[in-house]
């Protein structure tokens, strides 16, 4: 039986190493934590409405329910050439007949980034984030200011989803305490028109979001750096804020700089549509693949890095192992499914946002939409656990 070594705990490594296990191979992840992180519930950590467990999944459950093999550790090296993972405990894994790179991405670092917080940073984020809206809620008063970056090396490693979503949870939070007109909402970006990728309908009904819920914006400028109580623009003009919660693009994992995989200009490995990796060396060996933020997305212009299309790659992948090993060609590759697909949490309800190459919508979904995102952050828990069955594709 083949040996497969997963490395990373996140959407794509959990899914890769479930499925994996169900075509009977022996499977090892390797993850820095020791639990799988659902980041699309995290919002509701900072508004006090899940505590941090809550959006917590113990990977030493998910391997007692799918049988594979766990390694907590952190991967200090790796080496394409000599197929060698080394970890920071100084053990050398070099026994695997397949190699998937899961290890997620790398954030850009602006000038000043320390001054801010990120929904979509180190999970431990989340909990400072909480504290930073309990003084302001107990100041009674303040500037908030919520923004994402962008990777000009690579339009995919955007992600402002969960930046509008805390934006506004935290507006219905102030609303629920009667205090929201003691607060300033401010949404910020580099580019002109961003949730752009969305699709224009959508995007018009965003400009709603923001009129309906007084959110002021402030789009269209290059970020110069982050101080601790503004930030500060290209031109040099300048946004107040008591407190910044701003999502850098993604970048290339730094660790992966020196491993030998052939890299994009942003950092992410090439793969082809199969999520192999492809060396131009045809010396170099044939058996590593690259899934989800690390792994170079290809595609349409609006492409986005989503959990979902990270979990297609896996699922493909385990195919595409079983179909090598059985002599078959029959590959999967993740660029047909590729598509925006997105429950956006208001708090108080939210939107269905869709896109693919033949349309794109937004549904405004009142008081469900809030409660379907809930019951999605269940239903991810225990069907990943095998407690409930899994929607077929999800």
């Amino acid at each position: 039986m083949k040996n497969i070594l997963i490395l990373g705990g996140g959407f794509a490594g959990v899914e890769a190493a479930i499925y994996l296990k169900k075509q009977k191979f022996n499977v090892t992840l390797v993850s820095d934590r020791d639990y799988f992180y659902i980041y699309p519930t995290s919002i509701w950590v900072a508004t006090r409405e899940s505590e941090f467990k809550d959006v917590c999944v113990d990977l030493k459950e998910l391997q007692k329910a799918h049988g594979f093999s766990l390694i907590v550790d952190s991967v200090k090296s790796l080496s394409a050439k000599e197929s060698t993972v080394t970890l920071e405990s100084g053990k050398i894994l070099n026994n695997y007949d397949y190699l998937i790179v899961a290890m997620g991405a790398h954030k850009m670092k602006p000038k000043g980034a320390a001054n801010t917080l990120s929904i979509c940073g180190a999970p431990e984020q989340a909990l400072l984030i909480r504290d930073k809206i309990d003084a302001l809620i107990e100041k009674g008063s303040g500037k908030i200011c919520f923004g994402f970056g962008a990777n000009p090396h690579d339009t995919s490693a955007v992600r402002g989803g969960p930046g509008f979503e805390l934006m506004f949870n935290l507006h219905n939070l102030l609303e629920k305490k009667g205090i929201r007109d003691k607060y300033e909402l401010t949404f910020f970006a580099p580019m002109p028109e961003p949730g752009k990728r969305m699709g224009p309908k959508a995007l018009k009904m965003m400009g709603g979001f923001f009129e309906r819920l007084n959110i002021k914006t402030h789009f269209g400028k290059k970020i110069d750096r982050f101080l601790k109580s503004s930030i500060v623009f290209e031109d040099d003009s300048r946004l107040e804020s008591d407190f910044t919660m701003f999502i850098p693009a993604g970048d290339g994992h730094g660790l992966l700089k020196k491993s030998g995989l052939p890299m994009n200009d942003a950092g992410f490995i090439k793969t082809d549509d199969f999520s192999q990796v492809i060396f131009e060396d045809e010396t170099m060996p044939t058996n590593i693949y690259a899934i989800g933020d690390v792994a170079a997305l290809e595609g349409y212009e609006w492409r986005a890095k989503q959990g979902h299309i990270a979990e297609v790659m896996a699922r493909n992948v385990a195919h595409n192992i079983y179909a090598r090993e059985h002599g078959s060609n029959d590959f999967k590759g993740y660029n047909e499914h590729l598509n925006i697909l997105c429950l956006m949490d208001t708090g108080d309800g939210g939107a269905m946002i869709y896109r693919d190459e033949k349309r794109a919508f937004m549904i405004p979904m009142p008081f469900i939409g809030h409660w379907l995102k809930k019951g999605w952050g269940l239903y991810c828990r225990y069907s990943k656990l095998g407690k409930i069955p899994r929607i077929p594709g999800m």
